[in-house]
């Protein structure tokens, strides 16, 4: 069982004190402090100074899926015709091109296709597109290919394919196995299903297996969350992802779909991560930052050891590329000297990219003391610690652009969830699952956005 806090505040009382809004930190400053000042223009010249010689990430977004889930939170919607993908895939190659004629000749290290449902793409879609990117990039130092795939949507052919590009990584929906659940978030899917997925994957040469699965849907309890971990750790997955469920109808409005009567509260939630993160760790997996578990083999597992672990909006990742391009609607990319985000309407996107236009809809660009900021909030999710002297040195800034955060953690301190020895701050075991609302209190503009966000538990 949890423990209680050296104060005596039991697990209850703790979340009631700390369970507040906050971001998920897959970036700093976070997309909801993205404005129009970052536009096409201003991602053009970030291109043009791109770090020469340095391999960059490329993320390509696919927005159709087969079905609608209700729980999703992703920039998607449902499609059956091959045209509007086809049409899709024109577009993403022209956006490449509008990108190589800022960048120039521009190196490729990873590929990520996102979603939404990548292989919603027809298998002679998914190698088009890969030829494509191969006439327009250096895709000669790419060393991972990885795709998000929706399990009841998988075919033999699609993977077949798959091979053929050279996929390297998959990662699979899952969410929870149980019917009720399933029924509850209008998202079908049999464990068979998924296990073939798997085999068939590796047989073709995928080498890292990331299954995704969520705690906090409706009608689920801890046997749910436990049993659904029981069947696919069978698998073998190099990688999990544990995900609380952002119930945010104001922001998603299919979400309106589920009965808020229906979602755990905040305790049980609390209590399903828990159980997880138990479950899975005595089956030998290693916690990784917040919500993800890897094998000790995995590249996650040694990047932490290493202290090289970092964090962006595909969630943890051993990728330490200075650029991120991101094509697509609604794809963020990411630079040296800020982020930019592409227009999430499709048919603007299209619109845009049929111009002749880089289809940036907003951004910002990173000052000094964001940039700073920044680094201190992905240590303290990636490792939970950070030195901040040490930080603050790095960046050539002063240790008053950070003092804010002392009154704050002050709290944190006194019921045991954070340590602060000569300017380190260390997240302890009791505090990691806080770990989100602790980085807020070193983000200035967190106050003002946090109705934006999901509860910390």
């Amino acid at each position: 069982m949890f423990p209680s806090s050296p104060t005596g505040l039991t697990p209850r009382e703790l979340i009631e004190r700390y369970d507040v809004h906050a971001p998920r930190y897959t970036s700093y400053p976070t997309a909801a402090q993205f404005t129009p000042s970052v536009g096409g223009a201003q991602w053009a010249e970030w291109l043009k100074a791109a770090p020469s010689g340095q391999a960059v990430s490329l993320y390509i977004h696919i927005p159709f899926c087969k079905r609608l889930c209700w729980y999703c939170g992703c920039n998607t919607r449902a499609v059956n015709r091959e045209s509007v993908i086809s049409s899709y895939v024109d577009l993403l190659l022209r956006e490449a091109d509008l990108v190589v004629a800022s960048a120039g000749q521009v190196r490729v290290g990873s590929i990520h296709l996102g979603g939404g449902t990548p292989n919603m793409l027809p298998p002679s879609e998914v190698e088009r597109l890969f030829a494509g990117l191969a006439q327009r990039f250096d895709l000669g130092d790419c060393f991972e290919v990885a795709a998000e795939l929706d399990p009841e949507v998988l075919t033999q052919e699609w993977i077949e394919a798959a091979g053929r590009i050279g996929l390297s990584r998959a990662s699979l929906g899952v969410q929870d196995l149980s019917p009720v659940v399933q029924a509850a978030v209008n998202r079908p899917e049999r464990f068979e299903t998924i296990q073939r997925a798997v085999e068939a994957l590796r047989e073709q040469g995928v080498t890292s297996i990331n299954l995704d699965l969520m705690y906090g849907l409706p009608l689920q309890t801890i046997e749910h969350v436990v049993t659904t971990l029981g069947q696919v750790t069978a698998l073998r997955p190099d990688r999990l992802a544990l995900f609380g469920y952002a119930h945010v109808p104001w922001m998603k409005p299919h979400q309106k779909l589920i009965r808020e009567a229906d979602l755990p509260n905040a305790e049980t939630r609390f209590a399903q991560s828990r159980a997880a993160a138990r479950y899975l760790t005595g089956k030998g997996w290693k916690a990784i930052g917040l919500d993800h578990f890897a094998l000790p083999t995995d590249g996650l597992a040694a990047a932490l050891r290493a202290g090289r672990l970092r964090r962006n909006f595909q969630g943890y990742t051993s990728d330490a590329a200075p650029v991120l391009i991101g094509l697509g609607a609604s794809a963020i990319s990411r630079a040296p000297q800020g982020f930019a985000q592409n227009l999430t309407v499709e048919r603007e996107w299209r619109a845009a990219v049929e111009a002749g236009q880089l289809p940036v809809a907003r951004g910002v660009a990173l000052t000094p003391s964001a940039a700073l900021v920044g680094d201190i909030i992905e240590r303290l999710m990636c490792d939970f610690t950070v030195d901040v002297p040490a930080l603050v040195a790095r960046h050539g800034r002063d240790m008053n652009e950070v003092a804010g955060a002392g009154a704050i953690l002050a709290g944190f301190v006194a019921d045991g969830l954070v340590e602060v020895e000569e300017g380190r701050v260390t997240v302890t075991a009791q505090g990691r699952p806080f770990v989100r609302a602790v980085c807020a209190a070193f983000d200035p503009l967190a106050a003002g956005i946090a109705q934006r966000h999901s509860k910390v538990v």
